[in-house]
């Protein structure tokens, strides 16, 4: 596993998101009203819609083109739609930084 570090804590408000590009793939990274951090690809898997730009509710994030709700925590769409995104682990550490846990390289992208 690969710690790749995306930001503070404190650079994303709650109920966003905040965009890196990890070897390849966009990923957006949540920040729930519970403080609480889940990462998913940034891409709905209906008309790929970016999820960053969507309203997140509780544990959902609902796509701005034509509000699918999906799950930040496992990656599954939610009935009546079905589909689903990758999703990525994250941690922080005493500092307040986040690190997104990849299984490749850790190639952080512009």
């Amino acid at each position: 596993m690969t710690r790749i570090l995306v930001g503070k804590v404190s650079d994303i408000p709650t109920l966003r998101s905040r965009t890196v590009r990890v070897e390849g793939t966009e990923v957006a990274v949540f920040k729930l009203s519970s403080g609480a951090l889940y990462a998913v690809e940034n891409r709905c898997p209906h008309k790929n819609g970016k999820l960053s730009e969507g309203i997140v509710c509780d544990h959902h994030v609902f796509c701005p083109l034509h509000d699918w709700k999906i799950n930040v925590k496992d990656g599954l769409v939610q009935a009546p739609d079905e589909g689903c995104v990758k999703t990525f682990e994250v941690e922080t550490d005493k500092a307040d930084n986040i690190y997104l846990l990849t299984e490749g390289t850790g190639g952080l992208t512009a």
